[in-house]
């Protein structure tokens, strides 16, 4: 099983960085977090990488509920969502398989919630 969902698009990074929030919106989710992870390497390793961004994508919803159930579930939240530069012009954003994640937790509701999680997020990726 794999624990993420990509595609590439034909969009400059700023360009694609910009359209994922709104987009995202439209299934329920914010961006609670974000790490350019490039920008990170610099400055601590003094290392070159390429443009790659990790954004903290929550459903407060779905979180809250999750929360409610396993109070130690927040070790695996937010819903990650990656954006890193391939070539000239070349994007791949990636989602994750809320469902890989929730293998390790012992409880039925959690996992068939971290399914509709994760049918939203692929649904959120094939139509950004």
């Amino acid at each position: 099983m794999s624990y993420y969902t990509t595609k590439v698009f034909e969009k400059s990074f700023d360009e694609l960085r910009q359209r994922i929030e709104p987009h995202l919106q439209q299934f329920g989710f914010g961006i609670v977090s974000e790490v350019d992870m490039d920008q990170k390497f610099r400055a601590k390793l003094g290392v070159e990488f390429r443009r790659y961004k990790i954004l903290g994508a929550c459903n407060p919803e779905y979180a809250f509920q999750a929360v409610s159930q396993e109070e130690y579930i927040g070790l695996m939240l937010p819903c990650n969502v990656i954006m890193q530069e391939r070539s000239a012009g070349q994007v791949e954003v990636s989602v994750i398989d809320p469902v890989a994640s929730m293998q390790a937790v012992d409880n039925a509701q959690l996992v068939e919630m971290a399914g509709l999680i994760g049918e939203q997020l692929k649904l959120f990726l094939e139509t950004l």
